[in-house]
């Protein structure tokens, strides 16, 4: 069966690349338009990974993990972000979140589907 992934990112683009990307490796996709939409759709459903943009409206990326982190089944769900966000300090932040892995837009789809695969397992 393939691994679910729930997608969030405000960018109908970013969501749309990301997409195709995934589906190109035969993963089922799910996509939400923040962070949110994000947490109540992981309420509802199982995912396998987490994709998460950092900026974006009603809940940022680094509310989203720490809210999916406190989450008896999203303990251990691998949650990368994927963001404009390249410093550092914010790095850490994700980290101190509980962020698995962090990924710098605009992204390579190859190295997007090695980054999947290594945590996924």
């Amino acid at each position: 069966m393939a691994k679910h992934i729930l997608v969030v990112d405000d960018s109908v683009s970013i969501r749309q690349m990301v997409q195709v990307t995934l589906l190109s490796a035969k993963y089922q996709v799910s996509l939400a338009k923040d962070g949110q939409e994000g947490l109540d759709m992981c309420k509802k459903a199982s995912y396998d990974f987490v994709l998460t943009d950092q900026n974006m409206p009603r809940m940022d990326g680094l509310t989203l993990v720490k809210s999916l982190r406190g989450l008896p089944s999203y303990q251990r769900t691998p949650i990368v972000m994927l963001t404009t966000e390249a410093g550092a300090d914010m790095k850490a932040k994700g980290k101190a979140a509980g962020a698995t892995g962090w990924m710098v837009k605009p992204f390579n789809p190859a190295k997007l589907l090695e980054l999947t695969s290594k945590v996924l397992g």
